[in-house]
């Protein structure tokens, strides 16, 4: 071979060949990485289609300290979240009543409404929508898609039923959910049911601390504590 690529008998057909050659195969190689671009995509969203239904570990929860207790289909739909929708914010709700008949709210498909975790004045916390699927919490269909909703045990005129160990552990919880998505936490993605665009709920109301509650979402989120997800996690019974 020349220096300058011709061969030995100076005809470029050797090049002509090795070029077609190249086109063919890197044509091949085009075809090939898009049909498994293609069979990716199709992986992923297979389970849209129609009747049928991604796979899910029954009872299995997102945070490690909670309970599992299923709320109604007809108050929730199925996502692949953060895949399909983002999740940047935390929204905070009060029951309006005891946590037992939030439960018992959230269970009914006629309520048409409920959050992903509710969390009890002790400190307890249930789980009842995966962190993945949209929740009916907010009022706002936009809002829903891109958050995780957290109700808590009480009533927004008696500041005592916020307690220490209601704020702990929903901190815990508000610290692992931002780890996970990488939410910042600041007023702008941890808000109110108030502050949701159309909405008329007064939640959490006037007597929620919120730089307290910021206060130890930071700690939280400093200690690690809850930095983690655990989706095989499953709850008591």
């Amino acid at each position: 071979m020349e220096a300058n690529g011709r061969s030995a008998s100076g005809s470029k057909d050797g090049d002509r060949r090795i070029g077609r050659r190249a086109l063919i195969v890197g044509s091949a190689a085009a075809a090939v990485g898009t049909a498994v671009l293609a069979r990716d995509e199709l992986g992923r969203l297979w389970w849209r289609t129609p009747g049928i239904d991604r796979p899910r570990e029954e009872g299995a929860v997102d945070y490690r300290g909670a309970r599992w207790v299923a709320a109604s289909e007809a108050n929730w739909r199925r996502a692949d979240r953060p895949e399909d929708y983002g999740i940047d914010m935390v929204i905070v709700h009060v029951t309006q009543g005891s946590f037992a008949s939030a439960v018992k709210a959230f269970q009914d498909p006629g309520h048409q409404a409920a959050a992903h975790y509710i969390v009890g004045q002790d400190g307890r916390v249930t789980q009842m929508i995966r962190e993945l699927d949209v929740a009916y919490h907010a009022g706002n269909r936009a809002y829903n898609e891109r958050s995780v909703g957290i109700e808590h045990e009480g009533f927004v005129d008696r500041p005592q039923d916020f307690t220490d160990a209601m704020y702990a552990a929903s901190a815990r919880l508000t610290a692992g959910i931002c780890a996970r998505y990488e939410i910042p936490v600041d007023r702008e993605h941890i808000i109110g049911h108030v502050e949701v665009p159309g909405t008329d709920h007064t939640d959490p109301g006037p007597y929620w601390d919120w730089p307290r509650y910021l206060r130890l979402v930071r700690r939280a989120a400093t200690a690690g504590a809850t930095a983690t997800p655990s989706p095989s996690a499953r709850s008591s019974t």
